[in-house]
């Protein structure tokens, strides 16, 4: 008891003291400081940028401890921004370890990185890590190389459409929900009442055409043989090998191979440094680094992150491989 007073009192002393000297004493990782950026190897004046695509895509805040902190979105495009101040980047490595997100999420981080790529002529290499499926695959379709690990999981080229139904749990225990509406689809998707077969059509209508963009930007991308989009369509996951035979993926290997492709793209020398953005600094950094995604680190003293699960994911559609969203 009395070393655990001893060290509180050290804490509000140091923080007391930080005042007056202007030290920067950080329990919590500060969002608001800008990236900055840090080699990882290499000593050449051309660059190699690394950007970690890791997690659920959503283009909301992802949520701290204390406050919420920029989302995965938001962090990936300010990257985008910085680099294209940087004349010395020649080259783009997304390193995808997603099963997706939301539709519109995952279409924001194509778009922009389609965007990037035009403006700058910057090429592009993804580098799949466990799992590049559905929405995790579809941001690396601006990638002139894709190297999957040779133990990635990838495809479910598709959409899933999300919606929680609680009329059995409400009949249960004896509540209802009344509802005026101005047309008879006002409340449709509604969870307090089982669908009707003119919402079933609707919602796999939806589902359909945008399953359907999915494919067809899947087909100018990476141009697979009508048999292998036939197989594609399926949406399911293939392991990499899989996925090299459907021309899904160009290449297996790990991030040694990905920086390679990334130097034969651009025509870079073997000395071209490998850099990323961080918002902190890491000691012995490498490619590897699966702490800093981009957003602000949670906090170092506490963890209180939850497995993801389907009320992760939302209602909505969503170009995502989620085995809980489906039990």
């Amino acid at each position: 008891m009395k070393r655990r007073m001893l060290l509180g009192a050290l804490l509000i002393a140091a923080v007391v003291i930080s005042g007056c000297v202007k030290a920067q004493i950080r329990l919590f990782t500060d969002a608001t400081v800008p990236f900055a950026e840090y080699t990882l190897e290499g000593t050449g004046d051309e660059k190699i940028l690394l950007i970690p695509i890791k997690g659920r895509i959503a283009d909301g805040p992802s949520r701290g401890f204390l406050r919420d902190r920029p989302g995965l979105v938001e962090n990936v495009v300010a990257q985008l921004r910085k680099a294209e101040e940087d004349p010395q980047i020649k080259a783009l490595i997304i390193k995808i370890d997603s099963p997706g997100g939301s539709v519109t999420a995952i279409d924001i981080l194509y778009h922009e990185l389609q965007a990037y790529r035009a403006r700058t002529q910057v090429k592009i290499v993804a580098l799949f890590m466990g799992l590049a499926a559905s929405g995790g695959y579809y941001v690396a379709l601006p990638a002139d190389h894709i190297v999957a690990h040779p133990t990635s999981i990838t495809g479910s080229v598709g959409v899933i459409f999300l919606t929680p139904r609680v009329d059995g749990l409400m009949t249960k225990i004896g509540v209802a929900v009344d509802v005026n509406k101005s047309g008879r689809n006002k409340d449709t998707g509604s969870p307090f009442r089982p669908r009707t077969a003119e919402e079933e059509a609707l919602f796999q209508d939806l589902t359909d055409q945008l399953a359907g963009r999915f494919l067809d930007l899947v087909a100018r991308h990476r141009q697979p043989t009508p048999a292998a989009l036939e197989e594609i369509k399926t949406a399911r996951i293939f392991l990499a090998p899989q996925a090299l035979e459907l021309g899904l993926v160009d290449k297996i290997g790990y991030a040694s191979e990905a920086l390679e492709a990334a130097r034969q793209e651009a025509g870079l020398a073997a000395d071209a440094r490998v850099v990323v953005y961080r918002r902190n600094e890491y000691p012995d950094d490498t490619v590897y680094n699966s702490a800093a995604h981009g957003g602000a680190p949670k906090p170092a003293v506490v963890d209180i992150g939850l497995p993801a699960g389907i009320l992760d994911n939302g209602t909505g559609f969503h170009y995502l491989w989620s085995p809980a969203a489906t039990e």
